[in-house]
């Protein structure tokens, strides 16, 4: 009976987070959703990979310029009505893509100003979701709640894709875009009908600092933390190297991610290719089962270094023949090892940066680390629509020799693309290794932050 009342009352404690959980998975499907079903549709209207591209610029971009401001101006909003306009702005956004569909007025460009709204709004949510969540959970259920995040994510993987096929083949991109809708408005439903606990700002922006002045601006404030986060930074050497690293396979993964379903529509359907994404889906939902269970080495950046040339390998072989069980094994393979690697990333770097400073350096890394995909998905549709597809067509200069060993016709060129991005990703982790700093990110690291406070 004890056990019983026990679990009774844990389950009280995270009520509230449980319901806002669920409205927030429900609105990450149907994002997901929309966002499978608009590539779709960009790609099969356009048969341009540099259209293609350019969605998914819009998409990316918004994040990478604006987290790191957006961050500091969560930590001053009340979370739970940001995460309420957030999901009600992403929600409107969705409705117009469906008006214009329906009136038959969709274009693309429209569809890129959309989405770029609709990830601004995202950036927004998420981080205030993020944050909120040590409010809503006791501290010893902070891993519980973690993982039931992950779970949610590598969940929407597996059937998002699969999903998003088949409804574009039954209900079309209109019947995709109503789902979503509803999904927002199960978000909303769920954020309304909860109470969050009053959150307290701390404005000092710096160990030891006295609470901000009132003369003191918001603008004033927000750039003195984000250089300071800058700083802190460029204090390491391996924290440094590391930003280098993920920068540069960021880069050559933004490529890939985008380049995929272009590849996988020349060898099936729409149907086919959400499947096989899906099954990506499965090998990084067990990547995460994994990591939990594991713990990843007792070296974390080991664990960078291998998995990370597992990744290049299976990059390569993705790109190696236009066979779908080839393709399959290396998207699974391939996405099992991202979140290893990923949680062996932030256990070095949770290691490394202080607890006070974390949220200024971490917005500052996953900007920086990030600022090279819309140059992946810029220069994406060029190489592949002016360089690669046509060296590898029947009467292409490279048909005679590398196409017989990887095939030719559409979509052998992005996979001797994809050759290429493998062997670099490969190449890039190999040398990284032998980078003495990357290998001391294993030791703890206790800085005074006071020494790098603004003067």
């Amino acid at each position: 009976m004890s056990k019983l009342a026990s679990f009774l009352q844990e389950l009280t404690s995270l009520r509230v987070f449980i319901i806002v959980w669920f409205g927030q998975f429900a609105s990450l499907l149907g994002s997901g959703l929309t966002g499978f079903a608009l590539d779709l549709w960009v790609y099969q209207k356009t048969n341009s990979v540099t259209l293609f591209a350019l969605v998914s610029l819009f998409t990316t971009l918004p994040p990478i310029l604006i987290s790191p401001i957006a961050g500091a101006f969560v930590d001053r909003w009340d979370r739970r009505w940001t995460m309420i306009i957030s999901d009600f702005g992403a929600g409107l956004m969705t409705l117009s893509i469906a008006i214009a569909f329906w009136l038959g007025n969709l274009q693309v460009f429209h569809i890129c100003i959309a989405t770029g709204i609709m990830s601004t709004f995202s950036v927004f949510q998420r981080l205030a979701s993020t944050t909120a969540t040590s409010s809503l959970v006791p501290p010893q259920h902070l891993g519980r709640a973690i993982g039931m995040m992950q779970v949610s994510e590598s969940t929407g993987s597996i059937f998002i894709p699969a999903v998003a096929g088949i409804l574009i083949l039954s209900v079309q991109l209109q019947g995709v875009l109503f789902i979503d809708f509803l999904t927002y408005i199960i978000s909303l439903v769920t954020l309304l009908s909860v109470r969050f606990p009053h959150q307290t700002n701390n404005k000092s922006i710096n160990k030891g600092d006295q609470p901000e002045k009132s003369e003191d601006s918001p603008k004033e404030s927000i750039k003195n933390e984000l250089l300071y986060g800058w700083r802190y930074i460029m204090a390491q050497p391996g924290l440094m190297s590391l930003v280098i690293y993920f920068t540069a396979v960021n880069f050559l993964i933004g490529l890939v991610s985008l380049l995929m379903v272009p590849m996988l529509l020349t060898i099936g359907t729409t149907a086919t290719t959400g499947t096989i994404l899906s099954l990506g889906g499965v090998g990084s939902l067990i990547g995460s089962v994994m990591m939990g269970i594991w713990g990843g080495p007792k070296q974390k950046i080991q664990g960078v270094f291998f998995f990370g040339i597992l990744l290049g390998i299976c990059i390569i072989m993705a790109g190696s023949r236009p066979s779908p069980a080839i393709i399959s094994i290396a998207i699974f393979g391939g996405l099992l090892c991202f979140p290893i690697i990923a949680g062996c990333s932030e256990v070095l770097l949770l290691k490394r940066v202080d607890h006070d400073v974390q949220g200024r350096v971490f917005g500052l890394l996953g900007t920086i680390s990030a600022s090279c995909v819309p140059i992946a998905y810029l220069l994406a549709g060029p190489l592949v629509d002016y360089v690669f597809e046509p060296l590898m067509t029947s009467t292409g200069l490279l048909a005679p020799s590398i196409g017989q060993i990887i095939g030719i016709g559409a979509g052998r060129g992005i996979g001797l693309l994809f050759i290429v991005l493998g062997s670099l990703q490969t190449i890039i982790t190999i040398i990284s290794y032998f980078h003495r700093p990357l290998h001391l990110m294993d030791r703890p690291h206790h800085s005074d932050s006071s020494e790098l406070d603004a003067t």
